[in-house]
């Protein structure tokens, strides 16, 4: 860790910090002066409605906890890595979360392990706007039971031309 003049610490320099490790704590000390933070995600477990290299907002929680259909940032406690799903079920004060392309949930992850909730994605700059609206609801219902993508390819390769043609 490297101490510079101004009484400023360098985190990235610290030998226990994992650059996991190290976001975790970036991301927490700016929700905790409730403030927003955006972050480029990695990953294909929330394809379509997160993709690899869309930009999230994190937003800080309320004392209230997440609901059904919200996605959230967490720490998963067993596996200690910085995951992004949604909520599937409640079960008391512990949410269920699965990433829209996993076969498995993640398990039960209590309030504790919670860090922001996502209030915005956007891709290749502009908005998206499916996936935390009104919609998150039958998304997590289907998600949660392994329909989502059955029911979405088919879809999509419908209406995918015409989505096209709009946003050009």
């Amino acid at each position: 860790m490297t101490q510079y003049s101004d009484d400023v610490t360098d985190l990235t320099q610290s030998s226990s910090l994992s650059p996991d490790h190290f976001l975790v704590e970036l991301v927490k000390e700016v929700l905790s002066k409730r403030v927003e933070c955006r972050l480029q995600v990695k990953g294909f477990s929330m394809s379509p409605f997160i993709k690899d290299s869309d930009v999230v907002k994190i937003s800080p929680m309320s004392d209230s906890s997440p609901e059904f259909g919200d996605v959230i940032a967490f720490v998963h406690p067993k596996a200690d890595k910085f995951i992004i799903h949604r909520v599937v079920r409640k079960i008391g004060d512990a949410c269920l979360v699965k990433g829209e392309n996993a076969l498995e949930p993640d398990g039960l992850i209590e309030r504790k392990h919670i860090i922001g909730i996502i209030t915005r994605v956007e891709r290749k700059g502009k908005k998206v706007f499916f996936g935390l609206g009104p919609e998150r609801f039958l998304i997590a219902l289907l998600t949660r039971t392994n329909l989502l993508l059955p029911i979405l390819r088919p879809v999509w390769k419908i209406f995918r031309p015409v989505v096209r043609i709009f946003l050009k």
